[in-house]
C-alpha cells in the first residue's frame, strides 16, 4: 500500500486498543490496528469464561489509570463492551484476520509484512500481541487421534463430560469450577498446594471440593498421554492412569520469541526489553502489554502502556 500510517499497531488486545485510542485523542488520526483474529480482544474472548470477573487491580497490583480510558472492575462482557464502544466512537481503521509475519526498519519508516503478502508502511510501530496468543503446551506429545479432545480454552466443551483441567493459576481454577456445574471435573496441579490463586477463586475451589462437586489431583504431574479407544488416557507421575473425555490445559502463555526475532527485537528473561517509554532499541518501534512485563495479565497496566507510548510519540516523534 502507498499510504503511510503515523502509527501501526499489531495486536488488538487491551494494549493495542489503548495505544490506538490514546493516540487518536492526542490528535493522531492516521492509525492502523492489525489483528490476526476475527475480532478484538481475542484472549479475553477465548480464555475468559462467560461472566468472569475482571478487576482493575489484578493480582493485588494497585493501578491508577493514567490515560483517558476509564477502566473499572467489571466482567468479561462489560470489558468487551467498553472496547467495542471505544473503537466505534473513534473509528480506528482495523484489519482483522490479518497476521503479521515481520516488521522491518527502513530509513525513516517501517514496513510491515503480512502472511497474505501485503505490505503496510508506518512511521511508528507498536507490537502488542500478548503471550496468550501462544498458549503454553505440555512438553510431552499429544497423539493426533485425541487432539480434538485437548483444549487450551473452553471451546468445544459440552455437558456431562469427564474433564481434566491442568494448571495451578486463576484461569485453571475458573475453568474447573465453571465446568464442574455440568460435568465431572478434576483439577490437576503438579504442586502440593496452590500459590497463585486470588482469594475469591481459592474460596470457590475449596467450597466445590467440600461439596463434592470438584476433585483435586495435587502434587502429581503428567508423564504422557495415550489414546485409549479414541479417548485421552492420562499417565500420571504416581504410576496411575485415567481416561477422560476431554483435557483442558491452562498453563499460561509464551512470549512469541520467533516473531520478535524477525522484527529484530531483543528478548531477555521471557520479556521484551524496552525503555521507560516502552520503546525498543530500535527508534520508533515499541512494545506493550504482557510481553514487556514479568507478571502480565493486567488490563489496566496494558492500557497505561498505550497511553505512555501515544504520549511519547506525540511529543517526540515527527508524525
Amino acid at each position: 500500500m502507498k499510504k503511510m500510517f503515523d502509527i501501526a499497531i499489531i495486536g488488538a488486545g487491551p494494549a493495542g486498543i489503548g495505544t490506538a485510542i490514546e493516540s487518536y485523542i492526542f490528535g493522531i488520526k492516521n492509525i492502523l490496528l492489525i489483528e490476526k483474529a476475527d475480532n478484538h480482544s481475542a484472549t479475553i474472548r477465548n480464555f475468559y469464561k462467560d461472566n468472569k470477573r475482571v478487576d482493575k487491580d489484578w493480582m493485588g497490583q494497585t493501578v491508577e489509570c493514567e490515560g483517558r480510558i476509564v477502566f473499572m472492575d467489571g466482567t468479561k462482557e462489560t470489558t468487551l463492551d467498553l472496547f467495542d464502544k471505544l473503537l466505534d466512537k473513534h473509528k480506528i481503521e482495523t484489519l482483522f484476520n490479518t497476521e503479521v509475519e515481520k516488521v522491518e526498519k527502513k530509513e525513516d519508516f517501517f514496513e510491515i509484512y503480512t502472511t497474505d503478502n501485503k505490505i503496510f508502511k508506518a512511521k511508528n510501530v507498536v507490537i502488542a500481541i500478548g503471550k496468550m496468543g501462544k498458549p503454553n503446551k505440555p512438553s510431552y506429545k499429544i497423539p493426533p487421534s485425541i487432539k480434538q479432545f485437548v483444549n487450551f480454552n473452553l471451546d468445544k466443551c459440552s455437558k456431562n463430560e469427564k474433564i481434566l483441567v491442568v494448571g495451578g493459576g486463576n484461569s485453571a481454577a475458573e475453568y474447573a469450577y465453571f465446568l464442574a456445574d455440568s460435568n465431572e471435573v478434576t483439577l490437576n496441579y503438579r504442586r502440593e498446594k496452590f500459590t497463585r490463586l486470588n482469594p475469591e477463586n481459592e474460596k470457590i475451589i475449596n467450597e466445590y471440593v467440600k461439596n463434592g462437586k470438584l476433585k483435586l489431583k495435587m502434587g502429581i504431574d503428567i508423564n504422557s498421554l495415550d489414546s485409549e479407544h479414541g479417548k485421552p488416557k492420562v499417565n500420571f507421575s504416581n504410576s496411575s492412569s485415567e481416561i477422560y473425555d476431554r483435557i483442558i490445559y491452562a498453563i499460561g502463555g509464551t512470549t512469541p520469541i520467533d516473531f520478535l526475532k524477525k522484527c529484530s527485537i531483543e528478548v531477555a528473561n521471557n520479556k521484551v526489553e524496552v525503555d521507560e517509554n516502552f520503546q525498543t532499541k530500535i527508534p520508533g518501534l515499541f512494545a506493550a502489554g504482557d510481553i514487556v512485563t514479568a507478571t502480565g495479565g493486567s488490563i489496566a497496566i496494558a492500557l497505561n502502556h498505550g497511553y505512555k507510548i501515544a504520549s511519547y510519540i506525540t511529543k517526540n516523534r515527527k508524525i
